[in-house]
C-alpha cells in the first residue's frame, strides 16, 4: 500500500490560511492527525524501501499539516507566532525522533522475512488518516450544512488522488484490500463534504439571492440576526463548550448582582423613631 499523503494537495490549503489570516472551519484536531499519521507511513515507506519520493513524501505532507496546525492556533486561537511556530517544530522533532527509532526498530524485523510489524504500522496510519476527515463534520454540523475555512482545490486534488489511487490498484495483479479500504473511505468522507455544501446552497439560494440584493452577504445576515437576538433557521448551533460557559457565566453574574443586593440591603441604616429624650410637642 503507497501512503496516500501527496504534498501539493495540502498547499492550497496552506496559502489560503496565510492570505485571508483566518482558518474558521478547519478544524485542527483534523491537521493535527494528519500530521501525526505521517510518522507511521513515513516508517512504512522507508522500512521498505521504497523509491525516494515515496518515502520523503510523507515526511514533507506532516510538516505541511504541521504548519496548517499552527496557522490555526495563530489565526483561530490567536497563539503569539513564535509560541505556535515553537510548539509546532517541538512536536516535529518529537515526530522525526520517533519515526527514526521505529524505523531502526522495524526494518531488521521486517528484512528478516516479519512482515506483520508493518502491516500494523500501514493499519495504524491509514485508521488515522480516515479518521482525521471526521472533524470538519463537527463543522458541518455546527454551520447547518455549511462548509467554510476548507480550500476546494485542496479538497478536489485529495479526492482525485484517492480516487485513481484506487482505480490503480483495481487495475493491477493483484488487489491491495488495506489501500482499497483506506481509498474508499476517502472517497465517502470527501463526498459527504461536498453534498453537504451543496444542499446547504441549494437550501439557502433565495436568502443568499434576497441579500445580494441589497449589497449584503450571508455572514451579515447571520450577524445581523444575532446582533438583534431574532431567531434564523440557518444561525450556527453552539458548540456545548460555548453553552456550558455561556450559562456559567450568566449564572455567576446573577449570583454576583444577588449577593452585591443583600449587601446593600444589610447596609441601610435602620429608622431610629422618635428618641426617648426628644422635645414633646405641646
Amino acid at each position: 500500500m503507497a501512503p496516500q499523503t501527496d504534498i501539493p494537495l495540502l498547499i492550497p490549503q496552506v496559502w489560503t490560511n496565510w492570505r485571508t489570516k483566518k482558518t474558521d472551519g478547519l478544524p485542527g484536531a483534523m491537521m493535527f492527525m494528519w500530521a501525526l499519521c505521517g510518522v507511521p507511513f513515513g516508517v512504512y515507506s522507508i522500512a521498505q524501501n521504497f523509491n525516494i519520493p515515496l518515502q520523503v513524501q510523507p515526511n514533507a505532507f506532516m510538516g505541511l499539516c504541521l504548519v496548517g496546525w499552527a496557522q490555526i492556533l495563530v489565526y483561530h486561537n490567536k497563539w503569539v507566532v513564535w509560541k505556535a511556530a515553537a510548539l509546532a517544530l517541538t512536536i516535529a522533532a518529537v515526530f522525526a525522533g520517533v519515526e527514526a527509532a521505529l524505523i531502526f526498530t522495524l526494518r531488521p524485523l521486517y528484512n528478516d522475512g516479519n512482515e506483520v510489524p508493518i502491516f500494523v504500522v500501514g493499519i495504524f496510519a491509514a485508521v488515522l488518516l480516515a479518521i482525521g476527515l471526521l472533524p470538519p463534520y463537527g463543522e458541518i454540523w455546527k454551520r447547518r450544512g455549511r462548509v467554510i475555512g476548507i480550500n476546494w482545490i485542496f479538497l478536489c486534488m485529495d479526492w482525485s488522488g484517492a480516487f485513481f489511487s484506487l482505480l490503480a490498484l483495481v487495475v493491477q495483479n493483484s488487489f491491495d484490500v488495506l489501500g482499497g479500504v483506506l481509498y474508499i473511505i476517502c472517497i465517502i468522507l470527501e463526498i459527504g463534504i461536498f453534498t453537504s455544501h451543496l444542499v446547504w446552497l441549494l437550501r439557502t439560494r433565495k436568502i443568499r439571492k434576497a441579500a445580494a440584493a441589497e449589497g449584503k452577504t450571508f455572514d451579515d445576515l447571520l450577524a445581523e440576526h444575532e446582533a438583534q437576538g431574532n431567531p434564523f433557521k440557518f444561525a450556527e448551533r453552539k458548540a456545548w463548550n460555548d453553552i456550558s460557559g455561556r450559562k456559567a457565566t450568566e449564572t455567576l453574574s446573577s449570583t454576583s448582582q444577588d449577593v452585591e443586593k443583600s449587601a446593600a440591603d444589610a447596609a441601610l441604616p435602620l429608622d431610629p423613631g422618635p428618641s426617648a429624650g426628644g422635645e414633646v410637642e405641646s
